[in-house]
């Protein structure tokens, strides 16, 4: 998302990335040159480090499912947000309209049958609409959009989308502390990935969820 930020933006306009992983800030770091400027910070979303009326936009990638407070943080964004600036966030909608992650989820059941994992219903827990639709409102943003965004998406290397989706989260920890092997996840939902989306090059469909709203002026 910074990338598309960077290119997309006026090359005098200030951009500063954020996230709680500071070892994900430096991989970050590494893609952009030193003229781009671009800062990257670590932050809380739910005890931002920034004054008041800091930015024009702040804008949120697939991110407000992990927040444990979530109201905590739509204050956050608003207190930060200059008056009439904007808010845009993205969420994942339901594994019905995202099938990787149902298949993820399943095939995680299957693997550990007695206390199985339950990652992989978190990256979906904000597919319902109105719970959101309050966080937004409750902080005190006005103007709100909601659109539905779908794709079909190509898979040129399902081997790699498989152990991305066992050791790109915390799956793969979850599943040692049960006593699984994560490689044996791997080789399932590989099996999987190509049996419901094709061979290499497959093709899966992929929907979210997109808000903007604005702070009052």
């Amino acid at each position: 998302m910074t990338r598309r930020l960077r290119d997309r933006l006026d090359p005098g306009a200030t951009l500063t990335a954020t996230d709680l992983n500071a070892p994900m800030l430096e991989i970050a770091r590494g893609k952009f040159k030193p003229e781009e400027h671009v800062t990257f910070q670590a932050a809380d979303a739910q005890a931002l480090t920034f004054g008041d009326a800091s930015f024009d936009a702040v804008v949120c990638q697939f991110g407000i499912m992990f927040f444990p407070d979530k109201p905590k943080s739509f204050r956050e964004v608003h207190r930060v947000l200059a008056p009439g600036g904007h808010y845009f966030f993205s969420v994942w909608d339901s594994h019905r309209y995202n099938p990787f992650g149902r298949i993820a989820h399943e095939a995680v059941a299957r693997f550990i049958p007695k206390d199985p994992p339950q990652f992989y219903t978190v990256p979906y827990s904000c597919a319902a609409i109105d719970p959101v639709k309050t966080l937004v409102l409750d902080a005190g943003f006005t103007d709100l959009s909601i659109s539905v965004l779908s794709l079909e998406k190509t898979i040129p290397d399902s081997a790699a989308f498989a152990r991305a989706m066992v050791y790109g989260n915390p799956l793969s920890d979850q599943v040692k502390q049960r006593g699984g092997d994560p490689e044996a996840l791997v080789a399932m939902l590989l099996d999987e990935l190509r049996r419901t989306f094709g061979a290499d090059p497959g093709r899966m469909p992929l929907q979210t969820i997109f808000y903007s709203a604005r702070k009052p002026a």
